[in-house]
């Protein structure tokens, strides 16, 4: 007995079908998240109402007395950031390191009362940033979201190649569904138009979500730091920046709140009396907000200052020395190329980039995906209305009818398989499992739509 391999056009459906199989519990949950961190900026602000537009009757504080009183509201903290106010109403934001654990301390800026206290990894948008990137668990979870992203890229591949109009067709079921034919027709054309219209954007989604996996991330991560050492030799130096999720610098997806995760050595109290000069010499910079002014850490011994805008292009970050001179400035444009891809995929990602048309570009994406994956149970579940779900998968079964472009398709996969990694080891375990294992259990063949020739 062998089973039939490729070129066949129920192959490439076949792939199609298993890869959204596995793939419609992760889009379903990655749009749904994904959908609501567009909207992080307008749900921070609405959340933080309360501490803005504060009655002040005096003059506010020094920043250094606000950062004490903070660190008096959580014995044993030490200041891990200032964060630069919106405007003189508005609360100090204090950030504050005890052990691992960073909170938020809101202090009246001129009383020094404690308004609230708030740790970074329990905010609702934190939640939904690390729902969306590790499904809450961790390394383990990365791995998984990973593998979703690679075999979904799949699964839009072969879904345009079974979308492709045949000579003659029209527009009818291309571009548009038709409305009046049979139910089956109908959730056939909107699967595969919405597929189509958003497909590009579905695309681009996932591959600017892969720098912040733990595998392909971490891969990334290797590269960028080859360039480094490679710039760093023509006496150019500039300061890696970690990419990845659980990194040991927690990475630009898992910092989405903007905060670097620095080891701070512990000061007194005194020590941050120069805080006061640099946030005077910060404030008349107008850089984008969030700014950030960061105390020395275990790794420099120069204060810092920056934007963690997440529109990344307006990004700027700032050295001070011990006396407060500024020492360098780098702004976005000064990065390395490989920074600046990355970082734009990463603005657009999140629907900061080019303003409100970028969010509704996510939320249209982001809805059609739901849409997709609705309709596609659906057929699923109509290919079954006439066979039991334990008898079959309801996967297509093999044929001898060729695929058009077959060898090209093939091509694309393999390539992908090289340029992921990890997606082309579980793609070659698929292929060995249908190859040498599937052969010898002819009834599970059958269930998963591998019917062989004999």
């Amino acid at each position: 007995m062998k089973l039939r391999c490729w070129p066949a056009h129920q192959i490439v459906w076949r792939w199609h079908f298993y890869a959204g199989l596995f793939c419609i519990p992760f889009m379903l949950l990655l749009s749904v998240t994904g959908g609501i961190y567009l909207f992080k900026p307008q749900v921070e602000a609405a959340l933080d109402a309360p501490y803005e537009h504060l009655v002040l009757t005096g003059t506010a504080a020094l920043a250094h007395q606000q950062v004490q009183a903070a660190l008096e509201a959580v014995p044993g903290a030490v200041l891990h950031a200032y964060e630069l106010q919106a405007n003189p109403q508005s609360a100090v934001r204090v950030l504050v390191k005890q052990g691992a654990v960073i909170s938020r301390v809101y202090v009246h800026p001129q009383t020094l009362q404690i308004l609230n206290i708030a740790r970074e990894d329990s905010k609702l948008m934190r939640i939904v940033h690390e729902l969306h990137g590790n499904l809450l668990l961790g390394a383990r979870g990365s791995y998984l979201v990973e593998l979703a992203a690679s075999w979904a890229i799949v699964m839009v591949i072969t879904g345009l190649y079974l979308w492709w109009p045949k000579a003659g067709q029209g527009l009818a079921g291309v571009v548009y569904p038709r409305m009046r034919k049979s139910s089956r027709v109908f959730w056939r054309d909107l699967h595969g138009v919405v597929g189509f219209w958003i497909s590009f954007f579905t695309l681009f989604l996932l591959i600017s979500g892969l720098p912040w996996t733990k595998s392909w991330g971490g891969m990334l991560k290797e590269i960028r730091q080859i360039q480094t050492m490679h710039v760093q030799t023509g006496n150019i130096k500039i300061q890696p920046q970690d990419w990845t999720v659980g990194g040991v610098a927690a990475g630009e997806h898992a910092a989405h709140e903007g905060h670097a995760m620095q080891s701070h050595v512990h000061h007194h109290a005194q020590d941050y009396r120069l805080l006061d000069q640099l946030v005077a010499t910060v404030a008349p910079l107008q850089l984008a907000p969030p700014v950030l002014v960061a105390p020395p850490s275990n790794k420099s011994a120069d204060w810092t200052a920056r934007s963690d805008a997440q529109n990344r292009p307006l990004r700027v970050n700032i050295r001070f020395d011990t006396v407060g001179n500024m020492i360098e400035r780098k702004n976005f444009a000064d990065r390395p190329w490989l920074d600046r891809v990355i970082g734009m995929g990463v603005a657009i990602h999140e629907g900061q980039l080019f303003g409100w048309f970028n969010q509704l570009l996510g939320v249209v994406t982001a809805l059609g995906l739901v849409l997709l994956s609705v309709s596609a149970v659906v057929l699923w579940w109509k290919r079954l209305a006439n066979a039991s779900l334990f008898r079959t998968l309801g996967a297509p079964p093999n044929s001898q009818r060729p695929a058009r472009f077959a060898w090209a398709m093939i091509a694309v996969v393999l390539s992908l398989g090289v340029l992921l990694p990890f997606f082309g080891l579980s793609l070659l375990l698929v292929l060995l499992m249908e190859r040498y294992v599937m052969p010898y259990f002819p009834m599970l063949a059958n269930y998963l739509g591998l019917r062989q020739a004999i």
